[in-house]
C-alpha cells in the first residue's frame, strides 16, 4: 500500500513565516495568496497541512506563545518578585526590539485592524491578553502569600496596571521608542512594587 507522497516543505518553518507575517500585518491584513508565498507552498499544502486561514492564525498564535511571547511564563517562575516583575519587563523589550521581529506584540496590534467580519480575532486576543493578567495575578497573590509584598497589596489591580505597562511598551515600541525609553517605562512601573524586604537587584541600563 502506498504511504503517499511525503510533504515538500517544513511544516515548522512554514509556521513560523506564517507568524511573522500575521504579526506583520495582522489577521484582516494578510492574505491566503501572501501567507502561501512566506511559506513556500501551494494553496492545496496550506490547506492539508494547517486548515483554513483561521485555524493557521490560531496555530501561529499558539507559536507565538510558546516562542517569542514565552518570556513572560519564564519570567514569573523567578522567586523574587521584583526580578519576576523585571524579568518579565527585559523580556518584552528584548522581544519588540529585535530586528528579526514585526514590531509591536501580536496580541495587541494582531486585533488593532480587524473588522465585523472577524470579531473572533479580536476575542481570541482579548482572551490572550487576560490570561496573561490572570498569569500575572497568580503571581502576585503567591508573593503576598509568600511575604514579599505587603498583605495591603491588591493583586488584581496591581496585575492590572503592570499588564497595562506591558501592553503599552508594545505600543510605544511599535510607534518607534527606543530600548533605553522602554527601561525608563519599566523602571517606573518596577517603583510600584512595595516589596517587603530589598534585594540586591539592579535596574536594567
Amino acid at each position: 500500500m502506498s504511504r503517499g507522497r511525503p510533504r515538500q516543505f517544513d511544516p515548522e518553518k512554514a509556521l513560523d513565516a506564517a507568524l511573522m507575517l500575521f504579526w506583520r500585518h495582522g489577521y484582516e491584513g494578510t492574505s491566503l495568496a501572501a501567507l502561501a508565498d512566506a511559506m513556500g507552498i501551494n494553496m492545496p499544502s496550506l490547506y492539508g497541512a494547517f486548515g483554513n486561514k483561521e485555524s493557521l492564525f490560531r496555530k501561529a498564535l499558539a507559536r507565538y506563545i510558546e516562542r517569542p511571547a514565552s518570556y513572560m511564563s519564564k519570567a514569573l517562575k523567578t522567586p523574587d518578585i521584583r526580578q519576576a516583575i523585571k524579568n518579565m519587563y527585559q523580556g518584552a523589550i528584548d522581544m519588540v526590539m529585535e530586528h528579526d521581529h514585526p514590531d509591536g506584540c501580536l496580541l495587541v496590534q494582531g486585533a488593532l485592524a480587524s473588522g465585523p467580519a472577524s470579531e473572533w480575532v479580536r476575542h481570541e486576543l482579548t482572551l490572550r491578553r487576560g490570561g496573561a493578567e490572570a498569569a500575572v495575578r497568580r503571581r502576585l497573590e503567591r508573593a503576598v502569600e509568600e511575604g514579599d509584598l505587603p498583605t495591603s497589596t491588591d493583586p488584581e489591580q496591581l496585575a492590572r496596571y503592570l499588564i497595562t505597562v506591558l501592553w503599552g511598551m508594545s505600543v510605544q515600541a511599535a510607534g518607534g521608542a527606543t530600548r533605553e525609553q522602554l527601561f525608563d517605562i519599566s523602571r517606573q512601573a518596577l517603583r510600584s512594587l512595595q516589596v517587603n524586604h530589598q534585594r540586591n537587584t539592579v535596574l536594567p541600563r
